[in-house]
């Protein structure tokens, strides 16, 4: 079996273009990680995914422990045969969902089996308890149980597990969520070397909040774990886009140079372009397929000058008898096939066609873009 490795071709002030081996395949940096959270591109079959081309996708441990549950995917094999998705694969710990389900105050609920009931049941610097929003079961979340999951999801590459800070969180809080994720790689990294038959690769998280002090403390603790790669957390839970540059621009210095960088949740095509100088060799964004499943589709033109431009919105009623391409500047199979009339139809009558074919265009528009950096950084 193949293993992770990673190397860098050119680096320079603008940033680095890069190569990542992997069990599942290479990936040429820097890449978009579009996320397929439960185990599926949403809207898309694998086959479509891999003639994007799609070289890494973003699934989630938390969610498939919740559903169809870890003993059916480890029946099935792991994500890869489970889901069909033959490319590369990177995986979150759950520890995002400590921020997203449920704050340190318990004021964010779930409502199950018509009762409130908080999301997270316990916290503490050992464990978090989850309540499933399913069937209300509880499930407890640790670095040795994050590392069992990810090893049975047998993504290529997964993350320690962490908590994620939400913006503006007191530096009290900051601080001791910044210790506890320390310790928690540590716990992750033990686990982590007593098996790994699939050659997994762990990635640190950095954390810290919105304090310089603290980002950088844990910038330079997590550069120098036994890791294979490094993630920045906690830079898009609400923060204005200027603070999360700031905060990234904060770790850059302690970024390692022989190990590959991932920036968590980031992924808007204003950020790719302004952050990529900083080291960042990945992104993952669930905007691209978000957008196409409301009808918002890019302009391929706008993207490649690094604009956030999303000028066509399909449900328009000027659509309705335009017969030229979905976008005249883009060659995905979208483009090449269909009108803005039929698609605007489709979304019209919601129609599930429309959402694959908006899907498929944003994503091919996000690779071009990709492919544009990497020869730029040539």
């Amino acid at each position: 079996m193949k293993k992770f490795g990673f190397k860098v071709l050119h680096s320079s002030i603008k940033g680095r273009r890069g190569r990542m081996s992997t069990p599942h395949g290479t990936i040429e940096t820097p890449a978009f990680v579009p996320v397929a959270t439960k185990g599926t591109l949403k809207g898309l079959t694998p086959q479509q995914a891999a003639e994007i081309p799609i070289q890494l996708s973003f699934v989630n441990s938390y969610h498939l422990a919740l559903t169809p549950g870890m003993a059916t995917v480890k029946k099935l094999g792991g994500v890869h045969v489970m889901s069909g998705l033959t490319y590369p694969l990177m995986c979150d710990s759950g520890g995002f969902q400590i921020f997203s389900l449920g704050r340190a105050d318990g004021k964010q609920r779930a409502n199950v089996r018509g009762e409130e009931e908080p999301f997270i049941v316990k916290k503490t610097d050992e464990e978090v308890v989850f309540r499933s929003p399913y069937n209300g079961e509880t499930i407890t979340f640790n670095p040795r149980a994050s590392i069992a999951f990810q090893h049975i999801i047998g993504a290529d590459m997964f993350m320690a597990f962490d908590e994620c800070i939400y913006a503006y969180a007191t530096h009290k809080y900051a601080t001791v969520a910044t210790e506890r994720t320390h310790r928690w790689l540590t716990e992750c990294v033990r686990e982590h070397k007593k098996d790994n038959p699939k050659n997994q690769a762990l990635y640190g998280v950095i954390q810290g909040g919105m304090y310089k002090g603290l980002r950088e403390l844990s910038a330079q603790f997590i550069s120098q774990q036994d890791v294979s790669g490094v993630a920045i957390g906690g830079v898009s839970v609400g923060e204005t886009k200027s603070e999360m540059r700031e905060q990234v621009a904060w770790v850059a210095p302690y970024l390692p140079s022989d190990k590959p960088v991932h920036l968590l949740g980031v992924g808007q095509v204003d950020d790719i372009v302004d952050l990529v100088k900083y080291g960042i060799d990945t992104f993952d964004c669930v905007e691209p397929t978000r957008l196409a499943r409301t009808g918002i589709l890019y302009d391929s033109r706008a993207v490649l000058e690094g604009n956030n431009l999303y000028t066509l919105d399909i449900f328009k009623k000027t659509y309705a008898a335009d017969t030229t391409r979905v976008d005249e500047s883009c060659t995905c199979y979208t483009c090449t096939h269909f009108s803005k009339a039929y698609v605007h139809h489709l979304f019209k009558q919601k129609e599930l066609l429309g959402y694959t074919l908006a899907t498929v265009h944003n994503l091919s528009v996000m690779e071009a873009l990709m492919r544009k950096i990497r020869t730029s950084l040539e």
